[in-house]
């Protein structure tokens, strides 16, 4: 079940909007797809991305996958636990296997993101 709380993009990342600032990670359907994740290349704190670039890269036992930025900004804080638990990601992918916060340049880029229903439909859920 997706969190409807949560907006979508078509590469499978979610985004969480609070306090004006934006949290990243991978979707449930994406980590399901991916295997076993062993390993999460995380971007800096402080370095600038820009919107539908690779931000970060996660390997799993079957392939090496890109994360790309669902918006601009700069990254302020990542998850370092996954340097250790990258298994974090496939056990709670919308919880403690959150990838960035980034605080965004121009909050009009969110609205290109996807609505969980629509989201639901791309990945072939009801």
């Amino acid at each position: 079940m997706l969190p409807k709380d949560l907006k979508y993009t078509s590469e499978h990342e979610w985004v969480k909007i609070e306090d004006g600032k934006v949290i990243v990670g991978i979707t449930d359907y994406a980590q399901k797809e991916l295997g076993d994740i062993v390993f999460v290349d995380l971007p800096g704190a402080g370095e600038k991305v820009k919107i539908k670039e690779t931000m970060a890269t996660i390997e799993s036992v079957k392939a090496v996958s890109e994360i790309f930025a669902p918006i601009s900004g700069e990254v302020i804080e990542v998850n370092d636990t996954l340097e250790h638990s990258p298994e974090l990601v496939n056990q709670d992918p919308y919880g403690k296997g959150w990838i960035t916060v980034i605080e965004p340049e121009e909050m009009e880029e969110l609205e290109g993101l996807l609505k969980p229903d629509v989201y639901a439909k791309l990945i072939g859920e009801k």
